[in-house]
C-alpha cells in the first residue's frame, strides 16, 4: 500500500522559512522522481518542484525559484522541501507526490499559511 505522508506546514510570518517533509512507504522510492504541488485558495493544484531519483536534477516552477529548494534523502524514503523568504502567495496546501506503476498517488496535503 503507497503511502506519502506530508508533514511540516504551519503558520508564519512573511519572509518566514518552513521546511516540509513527505514520508513514503509502498514505493521504489529510490527509482521514482518526486514532486511537490500546492494548491492556493480557489486556484488549480500547481507543480512547484520535482526531483529526479537520483536528487542530481530538480525543476522548480518560475514563483518560487529561488526560494524553494527540493531535495531526498533515500535512505530515509523522505523528500523535503524548503521553502525560504515565503511570500502571502505562498499560502495554500502542499501536496507530495509520485508515480508507482503508472499510478499517481497523492499525499494528504500540508497546510502552509503566510501572514502579512
Amino acid at each position: 500500500q503507497v503511502q506519502l505522508v506530508e508533514s511540516g506546514g504551519g503558520l508564519v510570518q512573511a519572509g518566514g522559512s518552513l521546511r516540509l517533509s513527505c514520508a513514503a512507504s509502498g514505493i521504489s522510492f529510490s527509482v521514482r522522481a518526486m514532486y511537490w504541488y500546492r494548491q492556493a485558495p480557489g486556484k488549480q493544484r500547481e507543480l512547484v518542484a520535482r526531483i529526479t531519483s537520483s536528487g542530481g536534477s530538480t525543476y522548480y516552477s518560475d514563483s518560487v525559484k529561488g526560494r524553494f529548494t527540493i531535495s531526498r534523502d533515500n535512505t530515509k524514503k523522505t523528500v523535503y522541501l524548503q521553502i525560504n523568504s515565503l511570500k502571502f502567495e505562498d499560502t495554500g496546501v502542499y501536496y507530495c507526490n509520485a508515480v508507482e506503476n503508472g499510478v499517481n498517488y497523492w499525499g494528504k496535503g500540508t497546510l502552509v499559511t503566510v501572514s502579512s
